[in-house]
């Protein structure tokens, strides 16, 4: 996995409200993939969390995986 790719979070993130499938983008790798820094954005935009994460923590996409939509309580009003 390097800079830029998508990834799937692998396991919930209770304190972050991130749960088992969410998508986020490798914004930047640490110590040669030792870890690597994901961002998680709603679909309008907006960060959600910024997270260092280790390997076992995130997958790539895989063929033929399609998005699922929920809303986070902390995000409630339009914009």
């Amino acid at each position: 996995m390097k800079e830029l790719d998508i990834v799937v979070l692998t396991q919930d993130l209770p304190e972050l409200e991130l749960q088992t499938g969410d998508i986020g983008t490798i914004v930047m790798t640490h110590s040669q993939d030792a870890a690597f820094e994901v961002e998680f954005c709603t679909l309008d935009g907006e960060t959600v969390a910024v997270e260092t994460l280790l390997p076992s923590q995130i997958r790539p996409i895989g063929r033929g995986e399609i998005a699922h939509v929920r809303k986070l309580p902390a995000i409630m009003a339009p914009h």
